[in-house]
């Protein structure tokens, strides 16, 4: 059990554990008591646990306790290194906003007016769509509307 000093050492642990120990990210979301999109996100990171997922976290990775305060202080979110990720996978989902990007922001301008679609108030899941052809992934996000005001 080693002592952490930074969020980034923690976040290395989890990777680590979770490899060694064969732990499934639904497992760890169980345990925590949310969903598994949004625990792996904050097991990566990105979100802040409370105490008590913190220590559930903590308990089963078998993590020293000087964790838990890392685990549950704000991120700095969205902190993919560089411009456009070199992980095929991701590079997909950037090249997915960078060419559908703007015809989902002139349809949402459409539908909803001049605003934008929040990543706080926001949440998303990942499935498999089974297929005769080859299973696909599919993808589902829903954030709330925020208008822009005039002032």
């Amino acid at each position: 059990m080693d002592l952490f000093r930074t969020r980034s050492e923690v976040t290395a642990a989890l990777i680590a554990t979770r490899v060694a120990k064969g732990i499934s990210w639904s497992a760890v979301a169980e345990a925590v008591g949310q969903s598994k999109e949004w625990t792996v996100a904050a097991c990566l990171g990105q979100m802040a646990f409370n105490a008590e997922q913190a220590r559930s976290v903590v308990k089963l990775f078998g993590l020293h306790e000087t964790a838990l305060p890392w685990l549950q202080i704000p991120p700095a979110k969205g902190t993919l290194a560089g411009t456009a990720p070199s992980d095929p996978l991701l590079y997909r989902l950037y090249e997915i906003v960078s060419v559908y990007g703007p015809a989902i922001k002139e349809l949402i301008h459409e539908e909803f007016g001049d605003g934008i679609m929040s990543a706080i108030d926001f949440k998303f899941e990942v499935s498999r769509e089974p297929r005769p052809t080859g299973d696909r992934v599919q993808l589902n996000m829903s954030g709330k509307f925020l208008p822009y005001k005039s002032f």
